[in-house]
């Protein structure tokens, strides 16, 4: 409550104007000026704001990590009997970067360059290590089209960081999501998913983990099976395990100390990994064109990346589902949207950027693995390490660990953005009274969420030790149900994004295109790939334990559970703090979706 009580302190001669604007309305209601309810609005028809004094309001705000002051955008007034927020619908709202937005949680503002939000995102992905294990599986169901399924799964993604463009501009919270999905859907769908980004987060991190400490090994030479302790059938490697808990507690730790030693870290991880990528696709091409390749080398053709040549509709959908998600992680830059220079512009053009040095750095790897030696051994990798097994063949030794090191800081990388975004969606949740104001304190010198850095750490370590003792594919069948929350949360911010400009939409070709029609299209994507992944993954036949729950698989039992958990979660904070819960639905300022639509 103490750091609770600093950022209010701070913000409170910012924010302090602006609740008396909002509270002296003609009316009663707020002055538009204020970015809340319009003259006769909720506060003016319900005759309650004239009657509250403004500090009757800070108390209120206090008692709630400083909620008001960081979004003093939405429309609401206190009651004296349980500071009750009371809004219109629909009503239009001020970017909140204007007053209480960006920086007003405490977080170091302009910590972040361009440059820096887009090394965020892309080194959140872990591209290395998501295209060692998914090229395989790609090419096993769509053999040459491996890159055309990489084209066509990144359509929705630069759909969805486009929707983030435009909420970002409009609203930029480090809550992304959560925050702009209250806004425009209302505060339980928004609610869920803030809920569906910590889950997928702390769900990741297992994985993410157990490469990171596997690979460390592999670059030394080091022995992992010299310990093992057996629980029944299971065995478990103590050098792995200690080592995936170092590299949680590490990256947490630097998660901890700031967002720039966080981003100077990431430029060092990700100058190596895409090095690396770029040596070993650079090598192999050479090679195919030398006639130095593999016995079933092939020149690169232009019929790989035409998804019309694809077998069929079934194969289309499989590959896709596969390569949908090796795109995720992008959204890691919006999140730190309060830390960065320009915040309604920097964070979402840093994303859409993101994504496209994803989908170069996607297939010109993709191109260049199959090129070397066919599609028919990168079927048969699977999902096997495939950079690994062409890593000797392309390179040779000692070159070859190149490779190694490009899997190892991707996933290093990776583990460090993937505690950011989960944090800080937390911070936002916890200074709108969505939960606990425990959650919201911030360190007064490192200015980092640092209970919800250290606690994702601790749970992150839990969760990882509980899944391997549980077995690997336990542990693989849990990562694979993250992708039903990722469907989840990056469908409901394409959908967030119409509903939030929808007044706008007919008002120009660009406002239709890029605010209504490219982002539902993305949304829809993705919900596709979400029900067909919970029909695929239903039949416990097709995961990887054969687990049945409740006659479920594994990862739709997990990913229902997690459901289950959250909207529990969910009531016992609505009987809490129903004030959060009392906010309706809002549309974006029209002069903001001027601006939008001229971007």
């Amino acid at each position: 409550m103490l750091a609770l009580r600093h950022i209010w302190q701070e913000a409170r001669d910012e924010c302090s104007p602006r609740v008396h604007l909002a509270e002296t309305g003609p009316g009663g209601g707020a002055r538009r000026g204020s970015g809340a309810a319009e003259p006769g609005g909720a506060a003016g028809r319900h005759g309650q704001a004239g009657r509250h004094s403004q500090g009757q309001i800070a108390l209120d705000a206090q008692r709630r990590a400083a909620e008001q002051c960081a979004d003093l955008s939405h429309p609401a007034a206190a009651s004296s009997q349980g500071g009750r927020a009371l809004a219109s619908v629909s009503t239009p709202v001020a970017a909140s970067g204007a007053v209480g937005g960006a920086g007003s949680k405490g977080l170091k503002g302009g910590a972040l360059g361009f440059v820096s939000s887009v090394v965020i995102g892309v080194a959140s992905t872990a591209p290395g290590y998501s295209l060692a294990v998914s090229i395989g599986v790609v090419a096993a169901v769509v053999g040459f089209q491996s890159p055309a399924i990489m084209l066509v799964a990144f359509l929705p993604m630069v759909f969805i960081a486009g929707s983030y463009y435009y909420l970002n501009r409009a609203d930029p919270d480090c809550g992304t999501t959560f925050s702009w999905a209250t806004r425009a859907m209302g505060p339980i769908t928004g609610w869920m998913g803030g809920w569906a980004i910590i889950v997928a987060d702390v769900v990741v991190m297992a994985s993410l983990a157990d490469v990171a400490s596997t690979y460390t090994f592999d670059l030394f030479g080091l022995d992992k099976t010299a310990m093992a302790i057996s629980v029944g059938d299971i065995s478990v490697s103590i050098p792995v395990l200690v080592g995936g808990i170092l590299w949680i507690a590490v990256m947490t730790w630097i998660c901890y100390l700031g967002i720039e030693v966080s981003a100077r870290s990431q430029v060092l991880l990700l100058g190596a990994e895409l090095t690396a990528l770029a040596i070993f696709s650079a090598l192999a091409l050479i090679r195919v064109y030398a006639g130095d390749a593999g016995p079933a080398a092939v020149h690169p053709s232009l019929d790989w990346i035409n998804p019309f040549l694809i077998p069929g509709p079934t194969e289309l959908a499989a590959g896709v589902l596969v390569a949908l998600f090796i795109y995720w992680g992008w959204d890691t830059t919006v999140s730190v949207n309060e830390e960065s220079r320009d915040t309604n512009e920097t964070p979402g053009r840093a994303a859409i950027v993101a994504t496209i040095i994803l989908v170069v750095t996607y297939l010109l790897v993709t191109i260049a693995a199959q090129a070397f030696n066919g599609a028919e051994q990168l079927a048969e990798a699977g999902d096997s390490d495939i950079l690994a097994i062409l890593g000797n063949q392309v390179m040779g030794s000692p070159l070859d660990k190149l490779l190694i090191i490009a899997v190892l800081t991707s996933a290093a990388a990776s583990t460090q953005t993937t505690i950011l975004p989960s944090a800080r969606t937390t911070l936002s949740m916890a200074a709108k009274g969505a939960i606990p104001s425990y959650w919201a304190r911030i360190h007064p010198r490192h200015l980092t969420p640092t209970t919800a850095t250290v606690w994702f750490g601790v749970l992150s370590i839990a969760w990882y030790v509980t899944l391997k003792f549980l077995s690997d594919n336990v542990l693989w069948d849990a990562t694979t149900a993250l992708g039903l929350m990722i469907a989840f949360y990056y469908g409901l911010t394409g959908v967030a994004c119409v509903l939030f400009y929808r007044r706008h939409l007919l008002s120009s070709v660009k406002n239709f295109v890029f605010m209504g029609l490219l982002p539902i299209a993305g949304s829809l994507m993705l919900f596709w790939a979400l029900v067909k992944s919970v029909a695929d993954n239903a039949d416990p036949a097709n995961t990887y334990t054969g687990t049945s729950i409740f006659g479920l698989g594994l990862p739709v039992a997990v990913g229902l559970g997690l459901g289950i958990l959250g909207v529990v979660l969910l009531l016992l904070q609505r009987r809490r703090e129903p004030a959060f819960f009392a906010r309706q639905r809002e549309v974006v300022d029209p002069a903001l979706a001027g601006g939008a639509g001229g971007a």
